[in-house]
């Protein structure tokens, strides 16, 4: 049947059935790669250009391929509850514009052509995150610190900002001030976080992409307002329109607005605040205890991918560029919230690669009480992302810390975690044609064509699926490699990556619909998020702390799953049972033990035996090629025999590159990826993805922390490093004896040597004290003790 005349059939058309395989024609995606969509596919099930924006809003984006006429009355509803007014251009294209959102993610998207009557379009909108949004799509604070420390000792003079003329389309604009707040008690359901309109910095501007004022204590109470954003909208609109077209700057401290008491004696007015957070956060619940300690080191912090990601406001790739981190180069931030009250974890490391703590350093590491980049179903404190985080977290560091010399307020609430309780993920590994090594060390080669199991674990309902395909889709070919992966966790979305055609990039799919990263870097996603900064790199993050790297190197794809400790004794599949003891590694899908891990054939059988049910594939058939080949066919192809071992032929013209490109540890995988795949680019792929291998390996390793050592009182220490084998020098005050250890050092069973260390009143002085006492009147005793105490202090 022709889909494009489906249409007329009853019951054949889009409108209402997005995603669902219909008798005649698909309105599923998979229809577009399949050619079999309905003829109205387009209409309904809509594609979006930009398909990203702010979390704030305002954001004008196109529908693409729908027609509207010009009568068309464009109503716009994401998530089933937030309605904006949209328009039909001058080209009869329809446009929505984005609301102010509490939430990051994919929100879905229903469109009315009829003013509200019915909404029978359908698409997806991704909220972002300020932080995590392009400087191009907003609005620019020239000199943010300026912005942030207005009216602190010799900061003032005029402020600007600058913005893309493109965002806004409108020849004239209003500057609008918008504060942020939350109300209600902490923890309960009355607690409501709220976005409103406080006054205009300015009416009727040139849009000419910058503006500069003066800024002035706000008047009508309104310097109470201590967190908002500046917003550039069309000055057509009343004064605080919500859901137009706009660009906002980045959230920020409003310093610059606040009471004319704050510009006289910012510090007074700051460390009143303070005491004022100090006494609130007595009252508050102690999340210290549910979120995860740091990585020991910054090598360990980097490795962990599937629990920690770099915080974009400390980033040694970008350049340190720490604002509140003074003396880091670098810092992540635990990826998912803690459990019960949804806080964060902020870990920070030197050029060393130590931790760095605030016992030490105001630049240290720093727990969240909500977690910047919020945490599902976010919408309500303290899960809204970045808004929550600021209220709680940052104005009172700004309180505290930036605005006033007080940060002991702060850091009694916010202290570091040490690392002695954190435990390093295990690792494993497919690379190459295709080669594995298990979470506990095993490695061996697995030539099957077909779909299996990598990792499944039933406790933490966690699959991991692998494609394999003939190298370089030769038929004749006796070797296969990695084509795909697909994964999910309990109820979360089926995430897959895959080669493109031509290996030249990865391809993500999202419950089968191909993810787009040409905008955003970073996706929310149901019960997962993916970050894919590059086309040759995808990280896949789940709830449970599992995560899954897949890197394309010289045309294959090496997938590196990472799992932490709580997997343990929990997993099966190729990538073996991760407990720690090599010898149990290969367990057949029907329990029995490869007896033989040398022997190819019984290791191919192993293998064999966990090709996929068809019931329980993840993956996405959207070709021919696919259908025919993996989902109308066996799972495993038992009529493709691959070769076993590498052929060693002195007239092999291979020969000379094997043995010049494959040398040191793991040559082995090297040399068949050259002798039997004909690739010595695929060759040294296979060498370096096991020599990455072997480095995150070491990374992970766990290493042993004593914890914080205090300095005595009445003394000083040297060395902020707590790690085996560091030592660390005590000193006392001059006037004072240090008793105990001089020295101590980090031991390997997480003790520090020696003895407690303390600073003494010399015994001499006590002596002299006593005769002094002996020999003179009471009063005067009392007089000149209280002179030398005072002295001793």
């Amino acid at each position: 049947i022709n889909p494009q005349s489906s249409t007329g059939v009853q019951g054949q058309t889009c409108e209402g059935n997005c995603g669902k395989q219909l008798d005649f024609c698909s309105c599923h995606p998979t229809c577009k790669s399949l050619k079999n969509c309905c003829a109205d596919y387009k209409q309904y099930c809509v594609e979006l250009f930009p398909y990203s924006g702010t979390i704030f809003g305002g954001t004008d984006f196109i529908v693409l391929e729908a027609s509207f006429n010009k009568s068309s009355q464009i109503i716009c509803k994401f998530n089933n509850n937030t309605n904006t007014v949209g328009y039909v251009d001058e080209n009869s294209r329809g446009h929505c514009i984005s609301p102010l959102l509490y939430e990051t993610g994919w929100v879905p998207l229903h469109i009315s052509s009829d003013n509200g009557t019915t909404f029978s379009r359908v698409g997806a909108w991704l909220a972002v995150h300020t932080g995590k949004l392009d400087s191009k799509f907003k609005a620019t604070l020239v000199n943010s610190t300026k912005w942030q420390y207005y009216g602190t000792p010799n900061v003032g003079g005029t402020l600007e900002m600058t913005w893309n003329t493109s965002l806004v389309r409108a020849e004239r604009v209003n500057i609008e001030l918008w504060g942020y707040r939350e109300t209600g008690e902490p923890y309960s359901d009355y607690w409501q976080g709220e976005w409103e309109y406080l006054y205009s910095l300015a009416k009727n501007q040139p849009n000419n992409g910058s503006f500069s004022f003066l800024p002035k204590p706000a008047a009508n109470g309104f310097s109470s307002w201590e967190l908002g954003s500046v917003r550039i909208s069309p000055s057509t609109y009343p004064d605080g329109t919500w859901n137009v077209q706009a660009a906002w700057t980045e959230d920020h401290a409003l310093a610059w607005h606040l009471e004319e008491k704050f510009r006289q004696n910012s510090t007074a007015w700051a460390l009143e605040k303070c005491v004022a957070w100090d006494q609130l956060e007595n009252q508050l619940p102690n999340f210290l205890n549910e979120i995860i300690d740091c990585p020991c080191t910054l090598a360990q912090a980097r490795a962990d991918t599937g629990r920690f990601h770099t915080d974009y406001g400390c980033d040694i790739e970008k350049g340190s560029v720490c604002t509140y981190h003074p003396g880091s180069v670098h810092c992540v931030r635990a990826i998912q919230a803690s459990p019960k009250y949804a806080a964060g974890q902020q870990c920070c490391y030197d050029s060393t690669g130590a931790q760095v703590l605030t016992a030490d350093s105001i630049g240290g590491s720093t727990p969240d009480r909500a977690h910047d980049w919020g945490s599902p179903p976010y919408k309500r404190p303290p899960r809204i992302p970045g808004q929550s985080h600021w209220v709680y977290d940052v104005l009172s560091f700004y309180y505290c810390c930036l605005w006033s010399d007080n940060c002991h307020y702060y850091f009694k609430h916010r202290p570091s975690s040490d690392c002695r309780r954190y435990q390093s993920p295990s690792s494993a590994v497919v690379f190459g044609d295709p080669h594995f090594i298990t979470f506990d060390g095993v490695s061996y080669s697995f030539n099957g064509k077909g779909e299996y199991t990598l990792v499944s674990s039933e406790m933490k309902q966690l699959t991991i699926q692998g494609r394999t395909e003939p190298v370089n889709g030769e038929l004749l070919s006796v070797s296969t490699q990695l084509s795909a992966v697909a994964m999910k966790e309990a109820s979360s979305d089926v995430i897959e990556v895959r080669l493109v055609s031509g290996h030249n990039g990865l391809e993500v799919l999202q419950n089968q619909k191909t993810l787009s990263f040409t905008e955003q870097t970073w996706m929310d996603l149901y019960g997962v998020f993916v970050f894919s900064p590059t086309p040759t790199n995808v990280t896949v993050m789940f709830p449970s702390g599992a995560g899954v790297e897949v890197r394309l190197r010289g045309g294959t794809m090496t997938t590196t799953v990472l799992l932490p400790e709580e997997f343990t004794d929990s997993t099966l599949g190729l990538l073996g049972k991760m407990n720690g003891d090599a010898t149990d590694d290969l367990v057949l899908s029907n329990g029995e033990l490869v007896q033989n891990q040398s022997n190819p054939e019984e290791l191919f059988s192993f293998g064999v035996s966990w090709a996929v049910s068809n019931k329980s594939a993840l993956f996405t058939y959207d070709s021919e090629y696919l259908l025919d080949t993996y989902y109308h066919a066996p799972r495993h192809d038992h009529s493709f025999i691959p070769m076993f071992s590498a052929p060693e032929r002195p007239d092999d013209p291979l020969g000379q590159q094997a043995s010049e490109i494959c040398t040191g540890e793991g040559s082995k995988f090297c040399r068949y990826d050259i002798l039997v795949g004909r690739s010595p680019s695929m060759g040294n792929a296979t060498k370096l993805s096991f020599q990455s291998h072997i480095s995150l390996v070491d990374d992970l390793k766990p290493v042993i922390s004593c914890g914080w050592l205090s300095p005595p009182n009445n003394g000083r220490k040297e060395g902020t490093t707590y790690l085996q084998g560091a030592k660390v020098q005590l000193f006392c005050d001059d006037g004072f004896t240090l008793k105990g250890s001089a020295e101590r050092v980090c031991q390997e069973n997480g003790l520090w040597s020696g003895e407690e260390t303390t600073c003494v009143v010399p015994k001499l002085l006590i002596r002299l004290l006593t005769l002094i006492k002996m020999h003179t009147t009471n009063w005067k005793y009392k007089e000149f003790s209280n002179a030398t105490t005072l002295w001793v202090n």
